[in-house]
């Protein structure tokens, strides 16, 4: 057997040593990046996949009237194999909103206005409070006003935090911080006896919807039951297999666990406060949280329990681990 030279040890050593950063190098997440377009969109995507927009224009639909025109929400949200998940200007409500936290009732000056429907009242965009993009994670901050004709009435601040996917899942953490502007305004939601208003996502078109919650499937459209967590799985696009969106009633969130607005037509809402008045105060800020976890398969394939018991355990603080 020949001796081998110390040069070509080394080169060899070299070889493999970058056959291995290679390989580490493909294992990495995607790099996430932000797109702006149109001086209305704000998209992310995680290498070449689209993963959610945030509409911070005045966007209204083809052929809608004028009064549905809205802003500051989240749409489309994509699931992890490219199917949009949530739906715009739908023909049966044309007010609902992808991934969007509106109220039916608010009440400010002794008169009533109703952000839920874009009556009397609207979301303003106002200025972005930083974008982050990398392997680990991307975030990006909002400031957006409530206003009633010119009057802001409401400050708001929307933080999305959103994590690589995995193999079942990926989450996205969103934090809303609400305060009165210059009076008191308090907001509700829809009396005397739904309750709906709040975080809410609306489906887009899929067939073979099934609604679960910890107590198991639910068969039947419901207001105000409580639950830390439901999901929404279906068939997305024409797609022959299943997808679907979990959201996560935080547990330092007012009243949770929270009562749910629960549609088979394909709508998921925490209804807080429900049918109580919660006045948002100058100088107060309130901040609620939720976690949407977007996974493959229904929600017993997407481990919805299991990514929602990690989130639990941590208290929303520390994402950046599930959906691995």
């Amino acid at each position: 057997m020949k001796p081998y030279s110390l040069a070509f040890i080394v080169v060899c050593g070299f070889c493999l040593s970058a056959a291995v950063s290679l390989a580490a190098e493909r294992e990495k997440p995607p790099l996430f990046r932000f797109e702006k377009a149109e001086g209305k969109y704000l998209h992310l995507l995680e290498g070449e996949k689209p993963v959610l927009t945030y509409n911070y224009g005045m966007l209204l639909g083809k052929g809608v009237p004028e009064d549905r025109r809205r802003s500051s929400y989240i749409h489309p949200v994509y699931g992890l194999d490219g199917e949009v998940l949530s739906d715009d200007f739908p023909a049966d409500h044309l007010h609902h909103r992808g991934l969007c936290w509106v109220w039916p009732r608010v009440i400010v000056g002794g008169k009533e206005y109703d952000l839920w429907s874009l009556q009397g009242v609207e979301q303003k965009f106002e200025r972005w409070l930083g974008e982050k993009a990398g392997r680990g994670f991307a975030a990006f901050g909002v400031a957006n006003g409530w206003y009633v004709g010119e009057k802001k009435i409401v400050k708001e601040t929307v933080r999305v935090r959103v994590f690589p996917a995995g193999e079942k899942g990926r989450a996205i953490d969103v934090k809303l911080t609400l305060e009165a502007a210059e009076e008191p305004v308090t907001i509700s939601g829809r009396s005397p006896v739904k309750g709906y208003g709040g975080f809410s996502f609306r489906f887009a078109p899929r067939k073979e919807t099934v609604l679960t919650s910890p107590a198991g499937r639910e068969v039947a459209d419901s207001n105000l039951k409580r639950f830390p967590w439901v999901d929404l799985s279906a068939k997305f696009g024409g797609k022959d297999f299943f997808s679907g969106v979990a959201i996560f009633d935080d547990s330092r969130n007012p009243g949770f666990p929270n009562g749910w607005t629960l549609r088979d037509y394909g709508f998921l809402g925490v209804a807080w406060p429900g049918l109580k008045l919660y006045i948002l105060k100058p100088g107060e800020p309130l901040t609620i949280r939720y976690r949407v976890w977007i996974h493959r398969g229904g929600a017993k394939e997407g481990d919805v329990a299991a990514a929602y018991a990690a989130y639990a355990s941590t208290g929303g603080r520390r994402g950046e681990r599930t959906g691995r």
